[in-house]
This record gives structure tokens, sequence and C-alpha cells, in this order.
């Protein structure tokens, strides 16, 4: 079954991941991969939250390594010299989509764990960039396409919306089991010891790697 997953690292303004959610949700995303902090912000979600499945890893190292234990491709979302334009469908497969801070794209480590790479392509001359759920809605709405993903009903002039999911996780937080939680603890010693954190090498910066992402309104 081809799925699809969004990987949220290292967004600046943090109201954009609930927005983030509701796109998700809307083009049928199987999970958001969040890296760094559990928590975040679902302002904008409109309740979408709770349709989309939420998973966490303290580094883009075992973010990478579980998506390839789905057999699964990791797209770069941004402006490169190889990029494809998002039109021209270049998937293959199952494929999660990271794309880079507002302010200054995907870094270098990001890049690092990407087998591709798309732009969206423009046609006017007053901006250099999209917003990030901007640009993840027309990303994915083009995966969609390619993958060929039942369209939802509607009702009127609005989509309908599913039921509610009975366990539902606790709000702005990505919830886990104990078994992963202890799971995650000792990949989290394993990985201080190799320094194989995002910044620093050490356990402690792991906690802080989306700092930038819910810290702040910018």
């Amino acid at each position: 079954m081809i799925e699809s997953y969004v990987v949220v690292h290292n967004i600046a303004k943090r109201h954009n991941v609930g927005t983030l959610a509701r796109s998700a949700t809307a083009f049928g995303v199987s999970e958001m991969i969040l890296i760094g902090r559990r928590d975040f912000n679902a302002f904008g979600s409109h309740g979408s939250t709770s349709h989309v499945n939420f998973r966490h890893f303290h580094s883009l190292t075992d973010a990478r390594q579980f998506l390839k234990s789905k057999d699964c491709d990791i797209c770069g979302v941004e402006i490169t010299h190889d990029a494809v334009a998002v039109n021209q469908h270049p998937f293959k497969k199952s494929t999660a989509f990271l794309l880079g801070n507002e302010g200054t794209g995907l870094s270098a480590k990001e890049c690092e764990i990407c087998d591709f790479f798309v732009y969206i392509p423009q046609y006017g001359t007053g901006t250099a960039s999209l917003n990030v759920t901007v640009a993840a809605s027309i990303v994915l709405h083009h995966f969609g396409v390619w993958a060929g993903f039942s369209e939802r009903t509607r009702d009127g002039n609005k989509f309908v919306v599913a039921e509610r999911p009975v366990k539902q996780m606790k709000r702005n937080y990505c919830t886990e089991t104990t078994d992963t939680i202890i799971e995650e603890r000792k990949s989290r010693r394993e990985n201080a010891s190799n320094g194989f954190f995002d910044e620093s090498g050490t356990e402690a910066s792991s906690s802080n790697l989306l700092d930038a992402v819910f810290g702040h309104d910018e």
C-alpha cells in the first residue's frame, strides 16, 4: 500500500504544525513524524490532530531508520540543483516529505537523509518562496494524485469528516506506549555515546532540537 508521511524537524513558526496537520489529514497522510520535542501547537488544526497519527523520534537518524524500515523514500521539498518539479510526479513508492525552515530552507543534515528533492514551480514574480503549510499542501496533493488516493465523499459544499477515533492522544502531545519510550531512552543513551545527536552530540541537545519550532512566534 502506498503511504505518505510528513516530517517535522526545524519549522520556525509553531502555529504551522497545527495547520500542517490539517493539510496532512486532507491529503491522506499516514503519520506525522516529530523529531525532537513531543509537544506541539495544535493552533489552526481545526480538530484534525485527532485524525492523523503522530510518531516521535529524537534524531534525524532515528527517523530515517524508521522510514527506511517502511520501504519509504524521503523527499526534500527544496529548490536544489537536482530538484524535480513536483507536477512531474517523480515518485516511485511510499514517500515522506521533509520541508525546510521558512527562512533558511533545509539544513545540510536534513538534505543528507533525503533520497531526492522536489520544488514547486512559481509563475509570478512577487515572492521568493511559499509558506511551509502552503508548500506542504501542494506537494501532498500532487502525491495523492500520483498515488491514486480515493477522493473523500462530499456533503453539499464540504467534505464529510470522519468520526473522531475512540482512542485519542492527549491534545498537543505525541503520546507513546511504555515499551516505545523505554526503547527510545535506550536509543538515546546509545546515540549519545556514539555522537549521533543532531547538534552537539549530547543527550541534552535532543530535547531542544525543536525549540525553534515551538518556542517563538515569528
